[in-house]
């Protein structure tokens, strides 16, 4: 069949050779609203977003501390659950194992901050991240991986507390809390700058 020599008025033999089509109208706003709830589950997936299961998921702490759950956890509690949670993927030294797991521990290099023109270099916790808050909450929120938020909060802080001493941030003795994290100076804090962006032109 030759499309050209099709007349306008075969609608459907025009949609087969490829003519463009008007959209079917989509109800918007109240009415796709009111469409949504009059038709009900669809797929039969998911449940409703209650506030409890809001409240558990929204516990990310932020730079200021704020979010830092109520806790306690050593450094040598912390080694024990590393080496039982989080060495069979980042290794029992901390060392990662590339390219999947990345590496936690390492202070090297420990002079300047060459990492923007040496792809090669290792970021660690120890000689690239600026908050101490930062790894209580990826800790918290998403480790370990097979089981992610199933560490009580002491255990988060107890594990956070050996990677940092590993990293010698830290004394190897040392009981991490709250107050403890705040008070940490990471070795590359002075490295990074907030973002203080609004949107708009000045944004680059």
């Amino acid at each position: 069949m030759r499309c050209a020599s099709i007349p306008a008025v075969l609608v459907v033999a025009a949609a087969a050779c490829g003519a463009p089509q008007p959209p079917a109208a989509v109800p918007s706003g109240e009415a796709a609203e009111a469409a949504i709830n009059k038709e009900g589950p669809r797929y039969g997936l998911g449940r409703s977003a209650d506030a409890a299961r809001v409240a558990a998921l929204d516990i990310d702490v932020g730079a200021d501390g704020r979010g830092l759950p109520a806790g306690r956890g050593s450094v040598a509690d912390g080694e024990k659950l590393y080496q039982a949670q989080c060495g069979n993927c980042h290794g029992a030294q901390g060392q990662g194992m590339a390219p999947v797991y990345p590496a936690l521990i390492g202070r090297e290099p420990r002079e300047g901050f060459p990492f923007g023109t040496d792809p090669k270099l290792v970021r660690t916790v120890g000689n690239y991240w600026s908050h101490a808050t930062t790894l209580v909450d990826y800790v918290r929120r998403a480790m370990p991986l097979t089981a992610p938020g199933s560490l009580t909060d002491d255990q988060v802080y107890a594990v956070s507390a050996y990677i940092l001493a590993a990293n010698e941030i830290i004394p190897k003795d040392a009981v991490l809390d709250s107050a403890g994290v705040m008070a940490i100076q990471m070795p590359a804090k002075d490295r990074f700058v907030p973002d203080d962006r609004r949107g708009g032109p000045e944004v680059k």
